[in-house]
């Protein structure tokens, strides 16, 4: 793929060197040359300008590229850039970072996927306060439901995954077993050492050993 990314702060170059190292070509643009002076580990095209200027995108390969990435540090860079990426070039995948959850909730209504680190952030640091023994993994919506990993003991194993399902409380999504990840399928029963990804209503995130009988034997 060709991928152009907006913003050559820390995201950027992560995924600029995240994506070289995996074959595809980037172009990365940045109103801040001296950016470019500090960084020479990617190879790619480096554009100093506006991310959402039409010329300097054009230089970047925007009109047959695979996706685009705003990810600067401004919120109306990012979906001015995203929105010109996807309406004016026609870019198949175009993605944005957005810092006001509330404005993340809006551009997605336009049809750009948004991230937001706030929203992100802010869901996993209270997970933890609520139960500082859960790993957070996701967190849905504004917070309302999680994902948390949690690792089956000697008193779960024998157990059949559908009898630890509970039907609009906690839900199994994934099972690890020997770093090897499955879907849970009917007639799946749990071993020592299983790491479980479970889906819960946050108010849950306390009970999650209890309804999984963790310790119980």
């Amino acid at each position: 793929m060709h991928v152009v990314i907006g913003g050559y702060g820390r995201v950027g170059r992560f995924l600029a060197r995240q994506l070289e190292g995996m074959g595809h070509s980037i172009a990365v643009i940045d109103r801040n040359p001296e950016v470019f002076e500090e960084m020479q580990e990617i190879r790619g095209r480096r554009l100093a300008g506006e991310v959402f200027d039409r010329g300097t995108l054009v230089k970047a390969g925007i009109e047959k590229a695979d996706a685009f990435a705003a990810v600067t540090s401004g919120d109306n860079s990012n979906i001015i850039a995203a929105r010109i990426a996807r309406e004016r070039f026609g870019v198949p995948v175009v993605v944005a970072r957005i810092f006001d959850p509330q404005r993340a909730e809006i551009y997605e209504q336009f049809g750009i996927p948004s991230i937001s680190s706030v929203r992100w952030a802010g869901s996993r640091l209270l997970t933890m306060l609520l139960d500082p023994h859960s790993r957070s993994e996701v967190a849905f919506g504004t917070g309302e439901v999680v994902m948390v990993e949690v690792d089956a003991d000697e008193s779960m194993a024998g157990r059949a995954l559908t009898e630890l399902q509970k039907p609009g409380r906690l839900s199994i999504a994934v099972v690890e077993r020997a770093g090897v990840a499955g879907l849970p399928i009917p007639g799946d029963v749990l071993e020592a050492g299983d790491r479980l990804h479970v889906i819960v209503q946050r108010d849950e995130i306390s009970n999650v050993n209890a309804l999984l009988g963790k310790g119980v034997e």
